[in-house]
């Protein structure tokens, strides 16, 4: 049975030791079978986390500063494990219009706050041209720290987080939800819905104990990727812009 990377000589190899001449220390740290043993590394155990010790945490904060101490405290999500720092969230705390991404991508990282790297440039300009900026919006993400490689979260690390945004939204209660792209939009929307049925339509949302008037649309990002979609994306922010002349909302 082959259990080696590398073919054996065999008629190279040299004469077995006999067990007596095998010193005591070698023979007990040997493993039953030497080459698979050795080559196969420790099993790393899995990392358990916990919806419910985080939904505690989370209503225990009172401010948004309290809340940022709470989840950058927090050890309960592995992605905290290889991220730099905490994203907590970017904006005015007491704006009316809340925008929700995905996840801190690279510069995100490295700056600690969330859309600063390209997508953050195309997102200024899009709410540019509705005349907003960041002093009148909030802007979050489902998670707070970066997937290793910017991969999507998965279901277990979206389920820890998500009691942390939703003490945000709670804190921040706002009048307007944007989401951006559609795994923000399946998270706080709680639909397996692609973003291209979804996005440009208005619904009544609760999120934690919030009730929201709510829009998703594409991500900055995506917009980069596929120029096209800049006009759907142009429908969207018309609408928002609509939707915040209808609320009054400067």
């Amino acid at each position: 049975m082959a259990v080696g990377e590398e073919p054996v000589n065999r008629f190279a190899q040299r004469p077995p030791v006999r067990p007596a001449e095998v010193p005591a220390a070698a023979s007990e740290s040997r493993a039953p079978v030497q080459g698979l043993a050795e080559a196969a590394p420790a099993a790393q155990p899995a990392f358990v986390t916990d919806p419910g010790e985080a939904r505690g945490l989370a209503a225990t904060a009172q401010t948004l500063a309290e809340l940022e101490a709470i989840v950058g405290a927090y050890d309960g999500c592995g992605l905290k494990l290889r991220a730099t720092q905490l994203c907590f969230a970017d904006g005015n705390p007491q704006a009316q219009i809340m925008l929700i991404g995905e996840a801190p991508g690279a510069e995100e990282d490295r700056q600690g706050k969330p859309f600063v790297g390209k997508s953050g440039q195309l997102l200024d300009r899009m709410l540019a041209a509705i005349g907003l900026d960041r002093t009148k919006v909030y802007i979050a993400n489902t998670v707070p720290w970066r997937p290793p490689g910017n991969r999507t979260p998965t279901p277990e690390e979206l389920a820890t987080c998500l009691p942390f945004l939703h003490r945000q939204v709670e804190l921040v209660a706002p009048k307007v939800i944007l989401t951006l792209g559609g795994p923000a939009m399946q998270t706080v929307f709680n639909t397996t819905i692609g973003i291209l049925k979804m996005r440009g339509r208005w619904s009544e949302l609760t999120v934690g104990a919030h009730g929201v008037e709510a829009m998703p649309t594409l991500h900055p990002a995506y917009l980069l990727r596929n120029p096209a979609a800049k006009q759907q994306a142009w429908r969207d922010m018309l609408s928002l812009r609509m939707k915040l002349d209808a609320l009054g909302i400067g």
